[in-house]
């Protein structure tokens, strides 16, 4: 799947400031096979060796840490200090090979506690069950990979107003808890977001699933629980058991979460694009979810495009304009129902009554990998025009190739 095109409308958001426009403090320079900790640390040519050194740091708002590519470390890099929202605390390789890489299953990768960090260009492999947790506020993770942990990236119930963009998360496919019996499997996540008001943009996201005892496979590309207005979109997923499942224990909520101009594919013979609950259900009520502008291809028989369960309402779900093709259930819900329309959708069944505008029909997209539409789609035009306030503001109101939105566009996460 190609990146670019998703981060071309990432960069629409606001982003943080280059390292050329932070790095009015001081640089250090981590090697894991040439540095030494009783270097200087202020040079290429007298790095530092260890993680350790990084952490015990007294770093400051400016200030970067450039780590040699090709080194590696096993550990936990752990960024405590604030920058500013004008002068982030920098993380950033330099060199040439491959992106330096933090691994180990005695800690999470990468813990970032402070506030505005700009993280980019890291690996983080094979931890104890996070590569990235992030908390605190307004930090960005731009260009980095997560792979083989129980989740990829972690936001923390305090981590808010944090950004994920343009990153490869690939197969965090760890489960840490997988016992029979209990209803209680749980991981596999690509992207968990547990706090508020974060944005996810322009990733790719694959491989999120793994075996279960409870569920036979179990796993997400982006799960939220007790999340509230987190912003998924214009990221590309694949190969991921759901793209996005939601929960809140009792007492918390996870309001208002806004799926847009994502594009969902599998292969794999069982999946789902979003399943959300109503207050009967021991993770519910999840309300105020939107889902709009979505392009889904799942064409296994056992596969469903989306569940709102356990007490469905409008207030629990509302769909617009997307474009789902599934080899199973279209969608369900029971209760009121979801609150639906302009969309197109393909299934052997529907257990969910067609809002306006919506039919059931062959999309015609390009391939089952390739969501474009072909001349002739049903999905053409037949979307609503829609305020920006559905999509999470004015600047994404483009489709996920950087198109923007014509008077009468068409269902989906592409417009022709």
């Amino acid at each position: 799947m190609r990146l670019l095109s998703v981060v071309v409308v990432a960069s629409l958001l606001p982003a943080a400031p280059s390292s050329a426009q932070v790095l009015a403090g001081t640089t250090y320079y981590v090697d894991s096979r040439a540095g030494d900790d009783a270097a200087a640390g202020t040079s290429a040519t007298a790095p530092w060796r260890s993680l350790d050194r990084v952490n015990q740091a007294d770093l400051k708002p400016g200030d970067a840490v450039s780590l040699k590519r090709g080194s590696g470390w096993t550990g936990s890099l752990t960024l405590e200090a604030d920058g500013t929202a004008a002068k982030p605390i920098v993380i950033q390789p330099y060199g040439k090979g491959p992106l330096p890489r933090i691994g180990g299953k005695d800690a999470n990768c990468v813990v970032v506690s402070g506030d505005h960090w700009r993280i980019s260009g890291l690996r983080a492999s094979g931890c104890h069950w996070a590569g990235f947790e992030v908390g605190g506020d307004g930090n960005h993770l731009i260009g980095v990979q997560a792979d083989g942990n129980v989740a990829g990236v972690w936001v923390t119930p305090s981590g808010s107003r944090n950004t994920i963009r343009g990153s490869q998360i690939t197969g965090n496919n760890r489960m840490s808890v997988n016992d029979v019996g209990g209803d209680n499997d749980s991981g596999a996540f690509g992207i968990l977001l547990n706090g508020d008001d974060n944005v996810v943009t322009g990733n790719t996201i694959t491989g999120s699933h793994a075996a279960s005892h409870d569920y036979v496979m179990d796993g997400a590309a982006i799960e939220i629980y007790n999340g509230d207005r987190n912003l998924v979109t214009h990221n590309k997923a694949h190969n991921n058991e759901t793209f996005t499942e939601l929960g809140a224990q009792k007492g918390k909520t996870a309001t208002g979460n806004v799926f847009a101009f994502n594009v969902v594919t599998s292969s794999l013979r069982q999946g789902s694009f979003l399943v959300t609950r109503g207050p009967r259900h021991i993770v519910g009520p999840v309300k105020g979810t939107i889902a709009v502008h979505n392009s889904v291809s799942l064409p296994a028989r056992k596969t469903i495009g989306w569940s709102c369960h356990d007490g469905c309402s409008p207030s629990i779900l509302k769909l617009r304009n997307n474009v789902i093709a599934v080899g199973g259930q279209a969608g369900y819900e029971d209760g009121r129902g979801a609150d639906e329309g302009g969309s197109v959708y393909q299934a052997t069944s529907v257990k969910f009554k067609l809002g306006p505008r919506s039919v059931m029909a062959d999309p015609r997209f390009s391939s089952r990998t390739d969501l474009r539409l072909r001349p002739g789609s049903p999905a053409l035009g037949r979307a609503f025009p829609l305020g920006a306030e559905w999509y999470g503001g004015k600047a994404l109101t483009q489709d996920i190739t950087g198109k923007p939105l014509p008077a009468s566009p068409a269902a989906g996460a592409y417009q022709p």
